[in-house]
């Protein structure tokens, strides 16, 4: 089923997100905030589902046309906060990118102290559905662990799923190519969620690079570089998620 489109009926946080403002989630607080309003009234739910003739303003100013979706893809140091602005005033992924690019949003998150593959794009709602656990687009990524030499008993709960405070996690792909080194899939996105895992069985990760999300590696792009997917890439990506691609996402 294709994506529905501004002249379809969807809720407002959809709207926004599509509009390339800001995530699903961001536009939930900002209506929370009282930043939005649609027909002249000023939200305070995002429970609000709007069409083409909904006159939609986020703080006064109209709400933009759907630009063509697009991705980047980032080489994200280690030291960089996966954020628009920190509370603490540490250095983040956004400002640290060309100011001339679109306000851009990121495809899930990698920790202050995780690098390597983070995904950009104008779109906030393609970044929730490729996001979203339930899509199983996979992450794969490399860590570093102490001890050195992980156990069978501990490759096998990682691979069954580990219990965590907030829940068991999904079955991972696990393999142990050399001391201190293992290499680990995972589909969902729980905070901090590889650390814990290792934490659970037993390890501490030392170092952290995420080398791929879906059928797109990080290979080439030096720490902290970044180029614009091609369009065979974006076709890649955006067909690993379950369910048509979005209809505005016509390749260049």
């Amino acid at each position: 089923m294709a994506e529905p489109t501004i002249d379809q009926p969807q809720r407002i946080a959809k709207a926004m997100a599509r509009a390339g403002l800001c995530s699903r989630r961001d536009a939930e607080r900002w209506i929370a905030a009282g930043r939005v309003s649609v027909d002249g009234a000023v939200l305070t739910s995002p429970a609000v589902t709007v069409t083409a003739d909904s006159q939609i303003r986020v703080d006064g100013k109209p709400l933009p046309d759907p630009e063509r979706a697009r991705l980047w893809r980032y080489h994200k140091p280690a030291g960089l906060v996966t954020t628009h602005r920190d509370e603490r005033d540490r250095p983040t992924v956004f400002a640290a990118l060309p100011a001339d690019l679109p306000r851009l949003v990121s495809i899930g998150r990698l920790d202050l102290n995780s690098e390597g593959l983070l995904l950009l794009t104008n779109d906030g709602d393609l970044a929730n559905r490729i996001a979203h656990p339930s899509h199983g687009v996979d992450k794969e990524y490399l860590a570093e662990v102490t001890p050195a030499r992980v156990s069978p008993g501990a490759l096998r709960q990682l691979r069954d799923g580990v219990h965590l405070d907030d829940g068991i996690t999904a079955p991972a792909k696990v393999s142990h190519p050399e001391p201190g080194l293992v290499r680990i899939t995972i589909h969902e996105g729980k905070n901090r969620q590889v650390r814990r895992m290792f934490e659970a069985v037993g390890h501490n990760v030392t170092r952290l690079v995420r080398t791929r999300i879906g059928p797109l590696s990080d290979r080439t792009l030096a720490p902290g570089a970044w180029r614009e997917l091609e369009a065979a890439e974006r076709r890649s990506l955006i067909e690993a998620v379950a369910g048509d691609p979005p209809q505005y996402d016509s390749p260049t």
